[in-house]
């Protein structure tokens, strides 16, 4: 069997994969590696909106429970607020149920340490020896008073007044519905909800970050400063500019990077992204003297970077974007509000921000494969990349890589045009097929 925890916790489908059987054994293991420390432990437990997140919350706290330690829930809550939470009330951990932009069927747990931050591969291989099955009864979970309002508490702190601007925010019909919207307002914004109203079975579905269309007609039909896309954890948000035009997570770091050199507040005059940023996004940093430290894809490894190397902003095309300055995780309400600050300070429109950041033209294909493995001794696919890299020369590039959770191999190509990237991206993706179908 492969590792159980993936690049965000254990994930898999509610009743199949996940289950609150793996849920009791995850929270007695999790409680006993991560409150070894503590003379009496105390993990807190968030969750989104999921029909499944209830049950798997009385699981987990009963298996805490078992280990001896205390379980506190904070209810329905973003991920980064349980992460706050954790480092504000002195807790010993904190656990996250929640499959992020997965559909409903779904879901996940994660963990956060005692500092606030995900845990390390190796305390992850800790929890999982000590997995063994837990034969109790599951129970009421006493709630940590006013959760939502510690955490509102915090976002706001420092952060101008937004009077004057007008947003729209796609809650995604998860984790932030309650809270976002909320800290908008309080912030001095006038504020529209869209996709607010959870069912237990409506997160993420035709909304969020991953399904912007309806916010992008809302902002080119009715007009505000910004649309705000989350997704289902609210750990990453995607913006839509007052045309309807989408700013991804490449950007939206960028125009906070630029923002921050100019007023000298970007230490070492870096950022910290991933392989997958757009070619546009290295251009735009080169141009500003701001260096680029790439990692592989996950919030971890960018993370991972910016601890190595004292650097305080980092993150993902996805809009998983992290401000060490304030938090300890990518926290998609508060890479809004930094974002709305430089709106403000700036007195332009995101349109017009953007600008400095432009985007090439991406195609990204998803190959379905035998053996995802056999990647690297594919000598006719590398021979491929090799060859259509020479002829995008330094107006294009080509990133193909396995996929850590499918049988999947990713083929990414950048160029000019929309058509020279697809037409090179579909002859990297016959070659893959040919060798590994």
């Amino acid at each position: 069997m492969g590792r159980l925890f993936g690049t965000d916790g254990v994930r898999g489908t509610y009743g199949e994969t996940l289950t609150d059987d793996l849920a009791r054994s995850l929270g007695a293991a999790a409680a006993r590696v991560l409150g070894a420390e503590h003379d009496s432990p105390r993990i807190l437990i968030g969750r989104d909106t999921r029909a499944s997140g209830p049950a798997l919350e009385r699981a987990l706290a009963a298996g805490i429970a078992v280990a001896g330690a205390e379980a506190l829930s904070v209810g329905v809550m973003p991920s980064a607020g349980v992460a706050h939470l954790v480092r504000a009330t002195g807790a010993a951990a904190g656990a996250v149920i929640s499959a992020s932009h997965n559909p409903a069927r779904d879901n996940g747990i994660k963990f956060f340490g005692h500092d606030g931050m995900k845990l390390a591969d190796a305390i992850e291989d800790q929890i999982e020896e000590e997995l063994a099955p837990v034969k109790i009864a599951d129970g009421e979970v006493a709630e940590l008073e006013d959760a939502d309002e510690r955490y509102e508490d915090f976002l706001l702190e420092g952060e101008p007044s937004l009077a004057g601007l007008r947003v729209v925010v796609d809650c995604a019909n998860g984790a932030a519905s309650l809270v976002a919207p909320e800290v908008y307002r309080r912030a001095g914004a006038d504020v529209s909800v869209l996709f607010a109203d959870p069912d237990g079975t409506n997160i993420n579905d035709g909304c969020g970050s991953t399904h912007p269309e309806h916010l992008q007609r809302m902002l080119r039909e009715h007009g505000a400063h910004l649309g705000i896309a989350h997704d289902g954890d609210a750990d990453r948000f995607i913006a839509v500019d007052e045309h309807g035009e989408l700013v991804d997570g490449d950007q939206i770091l960028g125009i906070c990077a630029i923002d921050a050199r100019a007023r000298g507040r970007l230490p070492a005059d870096a950022v910290v992204t991933t392989v997958m940023a757009n070619l546009g996004f290295r251009r735009a940093m080169e141009r500003e003297h701001i260096r680029v430290v790439e990692t592989k894809v996950g919030d971890r490894n960018v993370l991972a970077a910016m601890l190595e190397q004292g650097i305080v902003m980092g993150g993902e095309q996805s809009g998983h974007i992290m401000f060490l300055d304030r938090h300890t995780t990518g926290d998609g309400i508060l890479t809004a509000l930094r974002l709305l600050e430089v709106i403000v300070r700036s007195g332009r429109g995101l349109h017009d921000l953007a600008k400095a950041v432009p985007r090439f033209p991406q195609v990204l294909l998803n190959v379905r494969v035998k053996d995802r493995d056999g990647l690297p001794e594919a000598q006719p696919i590398w021979d491929e990349v090799r060859l259509v890299a020479g002829e995008l020369d330094e107006d294009g590039r080509v990133l193909v890589r396995a996929s850590g959770t499918e049988p999947v191999v990713r083929v990414m190509v950048e160029a000019t045009s929309a058509d020279l990237a697809r037409a090179a991206a579909e002859r990297v993706a016959g070659v893959i097929e040919r060798t590994l179908a």
